[in-house]
């Protein structure tokens, strides 16, 4: 089989909660569908800002409104799905991590469906990433295809890597936490007081969890690179994403320790974090996200 062939007989696709760009999207050449939010009354796409500009979006949440995410429903995942199989090809869908959204339980039942009546068939992988580090599988299982992995090798790759992906948050703005429950009104109140930005990571299961609490931002921006360099050589020279959401000083920051140890780094691409996951971690939160060993216990 030639490599066009093995780029053209399956089409890779996700949901938009891998938080990169439509532009990046496009290009690629990646379909993606769309989870929802409502705030103030309103139903947006969680389209990379299209529907809802980032800038806008944040403005809102800092100004005290509330947003309500759903995920994407079977009807929609069939949709897309049915897109690809029209035209005789399979389908390889990365989701959300499991740990994160039950998303993925409508994508199998989408795939469980369609598989009855097409020839050409759904597979769904559970990326057990979330946003840019699920952004950044998509990218290297993308870069898989066109390096001429068929659909069941590129499957095992994922399979095989994904736990690799690792994710460090912090949030300097604990205001969206508390809001949504989960920081207590007192915690939220200490934490603030204090200047506590509590620094997370993304669990072997696909779940968000809280790591440690550090004391001011200046030592937050610290310690989300020393754990980049504690666990890489400084020749480390594969992905590495970031997300702001409405910080982007403090993500060029981050960046900027980066590039000065890990000499080899060509660019850290920084995007937005989205509207769905950001209605729920608000303004004031940077991600970093690169390849490792194995993830935080």
């Amino acid at each position: 089989m030639l490599y066009n062939d093995f780029v053209k007989n399956y089409v890779l696709t996700c949901c938009s909660t891998a938080d990169l760009s439509d532009e990046i999207m496009k290009e690629r050449h990646i379909p993606y569908v769309s989870f929802t939010l409502n705030i103030d009354g309103k139903i947006y796409n969680d389209d990379y800002g299209r529907s809802y500009p980032y800038d806008k979006f944040y403005a809102d949440i800092k100004n005290g409104m509330q947003a309500t995410t759903s995920q994407v429903n079977v009807e929609a995942y069939k949709e897309m799905f049915k897109t690809i199989l029209d035209q005789g090809k399979d389908v390889l869908h990365l989701s959300l991590s499991s740990g994160i959204s039950g998303t993925i339980n409508s994508a199998r039942i989408a795939a469980e469906s369609l598989n009855e009546e097409y020839e050409n068939k759904v597979y769904i992988v559970d990326s057990l990433c979330c946003s840019g580090g699920y952004g950044m599988l998509v990218m290297l299982a993308k870069d898989n295809q066109e390096k001429g992995f068929g659909i069941e090798e590129n499957i095992q790759w994922l399979k095989d890597n994904r736990l690799k992906v690792i994710h460090w948050f912090f949030s300097s703005d604990l205001t969206s936490y508390i809001r949504g429950g989960r920081i207590s009104n007192f915690a939220g109140f200490v934490g603030t007081a204090l200047k506590i930005c509590p620094l997370m990571c993304v669990s072997k299961e696909g779940k968000l969890e809280q790591y440690e609490k550090i004391r001011t931002k200046s030592k937050a921006i610290q310690a989300i690179v020393d754990k980049m360099k504690n666990e890489l050589d400084d020749d480390y020279s594969g992905p590495c994403y970031m997300q702001q959401s409405a910080c982007l000083e403090d993500a060029l920051a981050v960046k900027a320790l980066i590039l000065e140890y890990f000499k080899k780094i060509d660019d850290v691409k920084i995007f937005p974090v989205g509207t769905v996951i950001g209605a729920h971690t608000g303004p004031g939160t940077v991600a970093l996200y690169y390849l490792g060993k194995e993830r935080a216990k």
